[in-house]
């Protein structure tokens, strides 16, 4: 590197930067001086070659025998592929700074002992620090040390500082300490840094301020629970004060005010109707104010004022006698206004809101207020609506009865419009389901009690054969108790579906209950305890009594799964109304007094997911083959097809609580007269004719077999026109026995044109599905005789002989 002289260098040395070497300082002249260098890094510009190299130079005096210096040796080591990732370190560092510092989210380094290594600018602005206030310190040490309280934040309790020791990242939101003192809110995400070896060496921590977000939400709740309070307000003192104490909070106003919209025949006047913020002697000592230039735009319903220093808008101050402000008046710079207008146009008044600040209303806050001065102007139009009704129903309640239930009507109306729509929806969406379900119902019950009807018929006559044997005989019972259980599923889908034929009967449910006691206990076993709770001068219900039990046995076999291992049942009765409230509840109540019949226990409870599904029919959560999930969906569709409604109360580990509700009777109990329990199978009198309409060819088998076996001549007909005409021709008819669905025109319109035909002919009706075309809400058609699909031998014989002995 040196030629024969060493003040003559063959290549062009210089340091690293570029900038030529201070002789006397470099590593050979200072070895020769007695000193010894190392490393002392150089650049090295070498012929023919475009890039230059970095060598890194140690020099040390060579001493002879004397002690004294003599030369110097020299080590050089290449140090180009260092100097270049050394560089190119810098490089992509600086583009990273150049990144964090223009990013607004504020981002903090923190290293192995969470002391603070780098923040970028936006950190800087948001703490208030410069980074070399906040370097080498814990940032919870200088942001995060103090509760809003004033109460002192230990670091152990830090959930920011948990990052790193739990070596997981950490999200959430807190409140920071600025420079200044003051409190903000902030979201913060802290991560951990891990090294090539997936250590953990420190933190990085994102944080930005949530102010302004949060008072966005803030508002957002102000003005939802607004809108839920004003909504059925009538009483307007307290709805204009509702709707001034909101704008106050969303805008961040020191005070607001409501001017009600007056014009008297001096022009247009306004009056002070609620204050928030600021005594109402504040405002009474002066006059009220005018359609002057500023409060111009709002009154008459233009649209919104805003100014961020009042003082300085033109249309300030240009009235007499006050040219502005009197004397005394509550000082204001921001200022923002806004009209209240019905849906009619009229301007209802002003939502006024200042700020002794300068700037403190923006665009947003304007938008708010709009918003909110939207739902005081329904909410104030639907209070004089009913204050004007009620003035009219006080005037004409004595002299005009009819108008009360008009007035109350249009009270209604009045009703929250938000909970109004929710309840809407919810009841299409629940009758559309309870249709859909009808529709499918109606189809599988027409042809599986059709199957069930021939099943069970032919299982019938083979229970009834004396030939059987012992295992004959077990297998055809096994056959027929499940031909039972399928008939029941039929059953209790339909009456879900509210498709299924009620026979209500008044009924003391007292009583009912009393009589299922034994049953119960034997159901629950020995384990649960039945307590019942029966009100005394229990209203009177009409209901299906076989449904009713069969409901409350339901409810008590799905209270005794969801005690395993034993608990109490109750069973409580009450007088209860409704009234209109309730439809928030269930929107087809319809207000009224009830009897409520409650079912409670202390078993498991439900989860409140699965509490929206529990009156589906085939939903359960019990094990495969230990349910159904049709015993809740057919409590609900019986409840709900006697009028009643029902309501389900449950939280895990708290037990279930199920009400129904059936409409009170206001009729007189009636004894009935009890069939024996046992009677003699009733045969036909000699001569009499039975027309059997039919479409299914292995029902209509079945049952004219059976009427043969009885001694009555049957005439078959597969369809309505057949039928008719064998009416019309036959010499001698009885009774016309009919399935309600035949293909073309129905049995009904079969049965109206035979007793067109012949006036005294009696009529029994079956059918696995109606299709409304014999029962109407639940109930038979007046005069209808019913002998539901599927049917034994013994319920036709002694329910056609039922109808052939009637007068």
């Amino acid at each position: 590197m040196v030629g024969s002289r060493y003040d003559q260098p063959v290549l062009d040395v210089s340091e690293v930067d570029g900038a030529p070497i201070d002789f006397e300082r470099s590593p050979v002249p200072r070895a020769l001086a007695g000193e010894t260098v190392r490393d002392h890094p150089v650049r090295v510009k070498v012929e023919g070659r475009d890039a230059p190299l970095f060598l890194c130079l140690s020099a040390s005096p060579l001493r002879d025998d004397h002690g004294d210096v003599c030369g110097a040796v020299v080590t050089a080591h290449d140090i180009t592929g260092q100097h270049l990732a050394e560089d190119q370190l810098k490089q992509s560092q600086s583009r990273l700074n150049a990144v964090l510092n223009n990013t607004t989210m504020a981002v903090f380094v923190m290293d192995e002992r969470q002391h603070c290594i780098y923040a970028n600018t936006a950190a800087e602005l948001l703490t208030g620090y410069r980074f070399d206030e906040m370097q080498g310190r814990p940032l919870h040490d200088v942001v995060h040390h103090t509760r809003p309280d004033g109460s002192h934040f230990p670091l152990e309790e830090c959930p920011i500082d948990r990052a790193f020791p739990e070596d997981n990242q950490v999200q959430g939101e807190e409140m920071f300490v600025h420079a200044d003192g003051s409190f903000y809110p902030v979201a913060f995400t802290a991560s951990p840094i891990r090294d090539d070896a997936s250590r953990t060496v420190g933190t990085i921590i994102e944080v930005r301020n949530i102010k302004e977000e949060q008072g966005r939400r803030r508002a957002l709740e102000i003005l939802s629970h607004t809108a839920a309070a004003v909504a059925g307000e009538h009483d307007l003192d307290r709805l204009v004060q509702t709707v001034v104490d909101a704008g106050v909070e969303i805008s961040g106003a020191a005070f607001g005010a409501f001017f009600y919209n007056v014009l008297d025949e001096a022009g247009a006047r306004y009056t002070l109707y609620t204050l928030s913020g600021a005594p109402r002697s504040a405002f009474e000592q002066y006059p009220m104010p005018r359609a002057t230039a500023v409060f111009h735009p709002t009154f008459t319903g233009e649209g919104v004022v805003l100014a961020d220093d009042i003082l300085r808008d033109p249309r300030y101050g240009q009235n007499e006698p006050y040219n502005g402000m009197p004397d005394g008046h509550l000082p204001v710079r921001s200022y923002l206004a806004v009209p209240v207008k019905s849906r009619s146009g009229e301007v209802l008044g002003g939502l006024f809101f200042g700020h002794q600040d300068p700037g403190i209303f923006t665009s947003e806050h304007a938008d708010r207020v709009q918003s909110l001065a939207n739902q005081a102007a329904v909410a104030i139009d639907n209070a004089r609506l009913f204050q004007a009704n009620q003035r009219e129903l006080e005037q004409r309640s004595r002299a005009e009865a009819g108008l009360r239930e008009l007035n109350s009507e249009l009270e209604r109306r009045v009703a929250d419009e938000v909970a109004e729509r929710t309840r809407a929806e919810e009841a299409l969406r629940q009758a559309q389901k309870m249709e859909a379900i009808g529709q499918l119902t109606g189809g599988v019950a027409h042809d599986f009690n059709n199957l069930l009807t021939v099943i069970m018929g032919g299982l019938e006559i083979v229970r009834r054969s004396d030939s059987l044997d012992a295992r004959g005989r077990r297998s055809a019972d096994l056959a027929w108790q499940g031909a039972q259980r399928a008939a029941t599923l039929t059953s209790r889908l339909l009456a879900f579906s509210r498709r299924q034929a009620l026979q209500p009967k008044p009924l003391d449910l007292n009583v009912v209950v009393r009589d299922l006691t034994d049953l119960l206990h034997r159901t629950l076993g020995e384990q649960i305890e039945l307590e019942g709770v029966l009100a005394p001068r229990l209203w009177r219900v009409e209901a299906d009594p076989g449904q009713f039990e069969s409901a409350l046995v339901n409810l008590a076999v799905n209270a005794r799964d969801a005690m395993p291992s034993g608990g109490k049942l109750t069973i409580e009765t009450s007088n209860a109304s409704l009234d209109d409230a309730y439809q928030a509840v269930d929107a087809e109540v319809v207000p009224g007094q009830y009897v409520m019949v409650c079912v409670s226990d202390t078993g498991c409870g439900i989860d409140r997911d699965t509490l929206t599904r529990v009156f589906e029919p085939f939903f359960t959560t019990k094990e495969v083959g230990k349910g159904t999930g049709l015993g809740l969906s057919m409590v609900y569709g019986f409840v709900k097809q006697s009028g009643g409604h029902v309501t389900i109360y449950s939280e895990p580990g708290e037990g279930t609580t199920v009400k129904m509700y059936f409409p009170r009777y206001y009729g007189d109990l009636t004894a009935e007269q009890e069939n024996p329990v046992d009677r003699m199978i009733p045969e036909a009198v000699s001569g009499e004719v039975i027309i059997l309409v039919e479409d299914n060819e292995d029902v209509r088998a079945y049952s004219s077999s059976v009427l043969r076996e009885l001694g009555y001549e049957v005439l078959e007909a597969a369809d309505c026109e057949a039928g008719l005409a064998l009416v019309k021709s036959a010499p001698r008819v009885d009774l016309l026995f009919t399935d309600v669905v035949l293909p073309g025109r129905s049995g009904r319109e079969l049965a109206d044109a035979a007793s067109a035909a012949r006036p005294n002919l009696r009529v029994l009706f079956t059918t696995g599905y109606s299709r409304n075309a014999i029962i109407h809400q639940g109930r038979l058609d007046p005069g209808v005789h019913l002998l539901p699909k599927p049917f034994t031998f013994e319920q036709l014989a002694c329910r056609v002989r039922d109808i052939l002995d009637r007068p």
